[in-house]
């Protein structure tokens, strides 16, 4: 289907025969992040509009699952894991030990593609990271979010997230 593919085209835009035709041609990867942490990088980077962390959770409730922003949307709902079959699934946190593999799978040279990540750093900072908005949120807001969050938390081994709870 080159002369329909473009960079902008989705895959919605295809009918399921095409859709079957080109998912099974391709290396599906997936890469996922605790939806937790997902939202203390969005508020990192200052993608919301709001002046605490809690204020930007309090955005994310109100919006609703289907008007959320792609930043803090569930990650099920944005890559359907239950319809497609990926043959990857790469965590956050685990990026080197992982794309290493998946390099290797590829045929590709490891060492001068792969960068120099520092994963446990990363998961240590997130923790810290992690407790310090936790506690800034009320007991509502907490529970409000494991069910926003619950179909990603229930599809994913996110075991250690603050959401799991």
């Amino acid at each position: 289907y080159p002369q329909r593919h473009a960079p902008e085209t989705r895959l919605s835009e295809f009918n399921l025969t095409e859709i079957e035709a080109m998912l099974g041609s391709y290396t599906k990867v997936l890469f996922v992040r605790d939806p937790f942490q997902r939202l203390i990088s969005t508020f990192m980077q200052g993608m919301g509009s709001s002046p605490s962390f809690s204020s930007l959770v309090q955005e994310v409730l109100d919006s609703g699952q289907h008007n959320a922003s792609v930043a803090w949307k569930p990650l099920v709902s944005l890559c359907r894991p239950c319809l497609v079959q990926y043959d990857y699934v790469v965590m956050f946190g685990f990026l080197r030990q992982e794309l290493g593999h998946l390099l290797r799978q590829a045929g590709l040279p490891v060492d001068s593609l792969l960068l120099k990540f520092t994963d446990t750093q990363v998961r240590w900072t997130y923790s810290w990271l992690s407790e310090q908005m936790f506690s800034e949120l009320s007991l509502q807001q907490k529970k409000q979010l494991s069910h926003f969050y619950r179909w990603d938390l229930a599809a994913f081994p996110f075991s250690s997230s603050f959401l799991s709870d």
